[in-house]
């Protein structure tokens, strides 16, 4: 029978937790337990008479309830279970759907649960992947929210975790639904731009001088266990700032990685879309923390080129200047963001909804645009539910997710270390820099440990 093996306790166990669950314990050649319990089959829910999805929610803020929202609304869906290490937030959700929905401090608790079909994840962004890895273990279907991961070796895992348990999984880009996203894949297919040599994507906004802000020491609120938020990631002194939003988390490395995983999932999955693009080659990254003097850590400017076969990408972050371009708009300083494609017959430059095409000179003449080829989301989350059902991957599975989140690791990883990482596609493996390699895998604040377990295809 298959098996959980989650992730390492920072504590004991609570009673409820063994009481509830028919939990043995095991050591799998490491010194703290492992928590074991059956793992839901393959297949459709089956836990109600009208086979409704019973869902849980793992991170009780913003944006998690919102994806919870989006899921609940849907006739075929239960919530049965919340997580928070903030009790005030997940008694919030608990009070929301307090006749299906009981709360959970620890996921691990959550996960041994066995009415439960599937679970958002939507916690800071240094816990997806351990989370991810012990959701599969445990047969949960997961909706995970961007950024997948914050380094290359988490990439990898989660991908093969959903791979070896056979889990139905979708990442939180939800931009990917959008009809205009659909018209630039199919203008992009269509050969009107001829063939694309350069992509440029950016994210700016301005948050000079001061950036996300100063906190004075404060205590740790009553109800919010910040150790196990911490998780994995150093255990940095509680901090309301850091605390507050997923938006904030982008502040700090540890925690949220920088505004390039922040924001390039949304933006640089359409031009891995488009052009079907796989592991960049090479990766060249540069940036630093210039100019913000805030709470945070984080990097204020990042610059990346990414190298693919006939092709370059670049990604511009900056939190100290939000001129977009064409996108300018109104010079008042706000987020702004963007995508341009340059062919060897025109540029598209495209955002969120905007569609441009500049041509150069007469060569688009007579050229019509592609007929609507690719259908209407259902809604990212009810694609997701669909695909609960039917067993079929939908269109942000981690297996396609895996081609956006890699670039943008590799980014972060020579950043931090002043150079280019080059890549081999086909092994999956960093080349001829063994101390990049070695980085590639994060260490983490014990007693959590990396699953190298899921490295092996």
């Amino acid at each position: 029978m298959a098996r959980l093996l989650s992730m390492n306790e920072n504590r004991p166990l609570t009673r409820r937790a063994f009481l509830g669950q028919a939990a043995t314990l095991t050591a799998l050649g490491v010194a703290a337990p492992h928590l074991v319990t059956a793992a839901q089959p393959a297949g459709q829910p089956a836990h109600s008479p009208n086979g409704r999805i019973h869902l849980g929610l793992i991170g009780c803020g913003g944006m998690g309830r919102a994806n919870l929202g989006a899921c609940a609304s849907q006739p075929d869906v239960v919530v049965t279970g919340a997580c928070d290490v903030w009790q005030s937030r997940r008694d919030a959700v608990v009070q929301q759907f307090k006749d299906t929905c009981k709360g959970y401090r620890d996921f691990r608790e959550l996960l041994q649960q066995p009415d439960l079909d599937a679970v958002i994840i939507a916690t800071p962004p240094h816990w997806h992947a351990l989370i991810a890895i012990a959701a599969c273990e445990a047969g949960k279907d997961i909706y995970l929210q961007k950024p997948m991961t914050l380094h290359l070796a988490e990439s990898f895992a989660v991908r093969n975790a959903v791979r070896k348990h056979d889990r139905i999984s979708q990442v939180g880009t939800q931009i990917h639904a959008s009809e205009n996203y659909r018209r630039v894949v199919e203008l992009i297919r269509s050969g009107n731009l001829g063939p694309v040599g350069v992509v440029r994507t950016f994210n700016v906004l301005n948050q000079m001088p001061d950036g996300v802000g100063h906190s004075p020491a404060t205590p740790i609120p009553a109800g919010l266990d910040w150790e196990l938020w911490c998780g994995p990631a150093p255990l940095h002194p509680f901090n309301p700032i850091l605390a507050h939003d997923a938006a904030n988390h982008s502040s700090w490395l540890d925690y949220g990685g920088g505004w390039t995983p922040g924001m390039a999932p949304h933006i640089i999955d359409l031009p891995v879309w488009a052009l079907d693009l796989g592991f960049p080659l090479k990766t060249s990254s540069a940036g630093g923390r210039y100019f913000l003097k805030d709470d945070g850590d984080a990097y204020d400017n990042h610059e990346v080129l990414w190298q693919y076969p006939n092709l370059t990408m670049t990604w511009m972050s900056s939190l100290t200047n939000s001129y977009g371009f064409d996108f300018e708009g109104d010079p008042k300083p706000e987020r702004r963001l963007g995508i341009y494609f340059h062919g060897s017959n025109g540029t598209l430059a495209a955002d969120y909804g905007t569609l441009k095409i500049l041509p150069e000179g007469d060569k688009m003449k007579g050229l019509e645009a592609p007929p609507k080829s690719i259908p209407p989301s259902p809604g990212h989350e009810r694609e997701w539910l669909e695909c609960i059902k039917s067993r079929r991957q939908p269109s942000c599975n981690v297996s396609y997710h895996v081609r956006v989140d890699v670039p943008i690791v590799l980014s972060l990883l020579s950043l931090k270390l002043g150079r280019s990482i080059r890549f081999d596609p086909a092994t999956e493996r960093i080349v001829g820099d063994p101390e990049a390699a070695r980085l590639a895998i994060p260490k983490y604040r014990a007693p959590w440990k990396f699953p190298k377990q899921y490295l092996n295809a």
